[in-house]
């Protein structure tokens, strides 16, 4: 099944907590904090497949989630991290953000790997906090939640050759003529209902993947008949076939409905009529199309586009044809695929933009939103008085509780953030108290 647009939800993998430990051996009567930090999650990693040529795998698989790391341990071991996600998708494929749409990268390169979502880091250990004033800290971190990001996947394929033209005029046929292609073929219109890939030999070294695009008709840019949904596909492309049916044109004006698609290529994208084609005059194998030929031979050569006729079921100028492409494509192939780098890079997509710190009052509770708090918040212990109490301070030092007493918080108002609640009375705060949504610490 062909499908070229999918969503797909991604989560990078929890990062391991920090550990809470102490070095306690014999004849070692100083040995001090020892918990080891978390280890990180894993990332996920989108990266091409040249085997694949649709999305049909997020079908039924749309959410990914790549595997946390392990807590850290005593005598300072650190967890181990989690192993990063591959997901692999065809060349061709764009990401682009699902909220905003904006196109956040466009993957057609082999030799890349697209990072799309970071694991979270691990959580420091006890180790990690000891100073000349506190050699025995009791403070730990719980491991950084992994980034969760949602993309929406849409596929261009990837063919140096687009063939395009009104329904029933032979391109299934040709295409099955010139490759191991087996689409679907039948006498009457809109046969083809997916874009058909073949690859056709034009040297030892050097193949081409020849593109079927299902019939365009007039109003095709608007949604008419099989639509736009298949246009985006020979943007790519380097030449495009332009396939007209010698048996059943108007001898008056032989070259209208090439002219018509060409109009509907141009109001979908300009750039599409711009591309270099070459007019293919099918079915030569029939009387009417041998007698309107060179007519159409000569329009062509007016309008200054090539013409080949052929006849795709007896084979008739499929040589030529090929020839005519081959030559085009060598002429404006730079780079081959040998010519890669070899190594994988590594491409980063930007962070979520970070959220300011924002506060919303809902009767006399007061909800703390922001991903540098929130964060903060996810990562306390909260069982724990040592984390508390330096999350108190942390509220202060970033202005939190000052921000909250000019928005006007009053004794006994709740605070919330993340999944954290304590009632606010500013003299037990001051104190160094914070009322948790459990207990008094």
């Amino acid at each position: 099944m062909f499908i070229d647009e999918a969503v797909i939800h991604v989560s990078g993998g929890d990062g391991g907590n920090g550990a809470v430990a102490f070095r306690r051996e014999k004849y070692v009567p100083y040995g001090g904090p020892a918990g080891g930090d978390g280890g990180r999650g894993g990332n996920i990693y989108l990266v091409i497949d040249k085997n694949l040529n649709t999305l049909f795998m997020f079908k039924y698989k749309s959410y990914f989630k790549a595997q946390r790391g392990l807590p850290g341990g005593g005598n300072r071991k650190t967890g181990k991290s989690g192993e990063d996600l591959i997901v692999k998708v065809p060349p061709g494929t764009v990401i682009k953000d699902f909220d905003t749409g904006h196109i956040l990268y466009d993957l057609t390169d082999p030799y890349q790997r697209l990072l799309v979502a970071r694991g979270g880091r691990g959580g420091r250990g006890n180790a990690r906090f000891p100073t000349s004033t506190h050699q025995s800290p009791r403070r730990a971190e719980k491991g950084e939640s992994g980034e969760e990001r949602s993309f929406k996947l849409e596929l261009k394929l990837l063919a140096d050759v687009g063939i395009i033209g009104y329904p029933n005029v032979g391109k299934s046929t040709f295409i099955s003529r010139i490759s191991a292609a087996k689409p679907k073929i039948a006498d009457y219109p809109f046969t083809t209902l997916i874009p058909n890939l073949g690859v056709v030999t034009l040297t030892d070294s050097r193949t081409a993947v020849f593109a079927d695009i299902p019939g365009l008709i007039e109003g095709s840019h608007k949604g008419v008949g099989l639509g736009y949904q298949f246009l985006r596909h020979i943007e790519r492309t380097k030449i495009l076939l332009h396939m007209i049916s010698l048996s059943d044109i108007d001898a008056t004006s032989p070259l209208a409905n090439y002219d018509t698609i060409n109009k509907e290529l141009n109001l979908y994208n300009p750039g599409l009529s711009e591309l270099p084609q070459i007019v293919v005059g099918n079915k030569i194998d029939l009387p009417e199309g041998k007698e309107i030929k060179d007519r159409v031979a000569e329009d062509c050569r007016n309008s200054g586009v090539p013409f080949y006729p052929i006849s795709a079921v007896t084979g008739e100028g499929l040589t030529s044809l090929l020839n005519a492409v081959k030559e085009f494509i060598q002429k404006y192939d730079y780079v081959s695929e040998e010519d890669g780098p070899g190594d994988l890079q590594t491409i980063l997509l930007p962070r979520k933009t970070i959220k300011n710190l924002h506060i919303e009052k809902i009767d006399n509770r007061y909800i703390v939103k922001g991903d540098i708090i929130e964060k903060k918040v996810l990562m306390t212990y909260l069982d724990n008085e040592e984390c508390l109490n330096h999350l108190q301070r942390y509220l202060y030092r970033y202005g939190i509780i000052e921000t909250l007493e000019k928005e006007g918080i009053q004794d006994g108002d709740i605070v919330a953030i993340a999944d954290f609640e304590f009632s606010y009375f500013k003299d037990r705060i001051q104190d160094g108290e914070i009322r948790g949504s459990n207990k008094w610490i």
